[in-house]
């Protein structure tokens, strides 16, 4: 429940696009980056492989990570 897969795109040592499971979408911090999440935003299939994304890597590695940790 409180885990959050977090997705960066950076341009020049600026983050330009970030994908957030919390948020659920793309948010663009540039000029380009407002266009780009425009565009992923407004495609289904990249939107919900994004979202399951979470599921696929951050549930499923957790107790490996915190195991390891430890």
């Amino acid at each position: 429940k409180d885990i959050e897969f977090i997705e960066s795109y950076y341009f020049n040592k600026l983050e330009d696009t970030r994908f957030s499971s919390s948020v659920g979408k793309f948010v663009g911090f540039t000029e380009q980056g407002v266009r780009n999440a425009a565009d992923w935003n407004n495609d289904p299939s990249y939107l919900s492989a994004m979202k399951a994304q979470k599921e696929v890597y951050c549930l499923n590695h957790v107790q490996i990570k915190h195991d390891n940790a430890l």
